[in-house]
């Protein structure tokens, strides 16, 4: 059993150094060329590693959004038409939500709202003010809808495990629910609570704290869109 467990052990530690070297000869190509756009740049990771690397985070980290746009990474020539999609995608939402942290990531998008500009303390019910940019983001899921949404609530450590977790998996609900009363299919978006269990900051800290209590959105390709785009069906 302990010869099996270290021989398990010794094959995951070598995937993962696999993934880290592929990944990152990749970035330093990228930084050789300035040419490179994002788009290109993601072509090229999707081409050598995106869906290998997407796979292990999102199996080590319980499938995040970082995970789920990396996990449904095309790669190569197809992977590019998609980026270019969501080039477009990701400029008109950061002109919808300015309050987001809007990233392009691999062939999607990833989009960060803190959990204070959408609810109340203790509260999972979306605020008046803020319901105004979820209406334009819906219109621009709406606009390209090829692609799925994961809705992903996060909280800070403050309160009891139980409690946490019941509030992000409750706000991620609240996020989802809006945007499907907007005409998003429900059939797109999936939603999920983590609680404390992914920090990205400090907890010890208000500021830490504070960055913790977030909402995570992952747009990216959907099945269809990924076996178009292969098969040379969508334009650029």
């Amino acid at each position: 059993m302990n010869n099996q467990l270290k021989s398990a052990g010794k094959k995951s530690l070598a995937v993962l150094m696999a993934a880290g070297i592929l990944s990152g000869n990749v970035l330093t190509s990228c930084k050789s060329s300035k040419r490179l756009n994002q788009t290109q740049q993601g072509g090229v990771i999707g081409a050598s590693s995106g869906a290998v690397i997407g796979g292990i985070i999102g199996n080590k980290t319980g499938n995040t959004a970082l995970g789920a746009i990396l996990g449904a990474t095309v790669g190569g020539a197809a992977g590019a038409v998609i980026g270019r999609r969501m080039d477009k995608q990701a400029e008109e939402i950061k002109r919808q939500m300015p309050n987001a942290q809007v990233e392009r990531v691999g062939e999607g998008i990833k989009v960060s709202l803190g959990s204070d500009i959408l609810f109340d303390v203790n509260s999972s019910a979306l605020k008046p003010a803020t319901k105004q940019q979820l209406i334009e983001f819906a219109k621009s899921l709406n606009k390209y809808e090829d692609t799925d949404v994961r809705i992903e609530g996060h909280a800070d450590a403050t309160g009891s495990d139980a409690h946490n977790l019941e509030l992000s998996k409750q706000r991620a609900k609240a996020v989802g629910s809006f945007l499907e009363s907007q005409g998003v299919k429900t059939s797109r978006v999936d939603e999920i609570g983590y609680g404390e269990a992914q920090p990205v900051a400090d907890n010890t800290t208000e500021a830490g704290r504070q960055k913790n209590r977030r909402v995570d959105v992952a747009v990216f390709a959907n099945k269809q869109l990924q076996r178009d785009a292969k098969d040379g069906k969508i334009g650029e």
